[in-house]
């Protein structure tokens, strides 16, 4: 398609030690696929009138349309490529605390799942799952995340808030849990 003068363009710059492949086309989508030194990570995005286009060492995101539902995707897909570079390029890391009152949680990996044992003096352990290829470090009461797929990490940090969430009582007064204290 020919390009206007009137368009809306988005650019990602690509860091050195990072290399990013756009395959595709505007019908069938775009996949975006960045490798760098902490592994590689790859994303499909479509969105009609929306372009992908690498040119040297950067990435242009543009569309014809200036509609705002248009602008508002090439933000989004902006958004999307950035943290596929950031993601292979420095990672991502959530902080999450582990919090009790009066009885002690033990919290410890097994496989995919984190098992969370005696929370508020249950005899049944709660299980929170980790997500793709996240990895879990849990050092005392701090539980980390760690991974280069943004999107992985957040919902296994919000997999560890959930499996703790109390119901049925007073939230004042019962406010043991797994909380995230630092997100990317």
């Amino acid at each position: 398609m020919p390009s206007s003068t009137k368009e809306y363009v988005s650019v990602v710059k690509i860091p050195e030690g990072v290399e990013v492949t756009v395959e595709g086309d505007p019908i069938s989508g775009y996949i975006v696929k960045a490798k760098g030194p902490l592994g590689e990570n790859s994303k499909l995005l479509k969105f009609r009138d929306v372009f992908i286009e690498k040119n040297g060492s950067e990435i242009r995101i543009r569309t014809p349309k200036l509609k705002a539902k248009h602008k508002a995707m090439v933000g989004t897909f902006t958004a999307h490529v950035s943290n596929l570079i950031k993601g292979v390029k420095e990672g991502f890391e959530y902080k999450l605390k582990a919090v009790y009152a009066h009885f002690p949680m033990k919290i410890r990996v097994s496989g995919d799942e984190v098992i969370i044992e005696n929370f508020l003096g249950e005899t049944t352990p709660r299980k929170a799952k980790i997500v793709g290829r996240a990895k879990v470090e849990v050092r005392g009461q701090e539980i980390f995340v760690k991974g280069v797929d943004i999107e992985e990490c957040g919902q296994t940090a919000a997999n560890l808030e959930r499996a703790t969430k109390i119901r049925q009582k007073d939230r004042r007064v019962f406010q043991d849990g797994i909380y995230i204290v630092s997100k990317p």
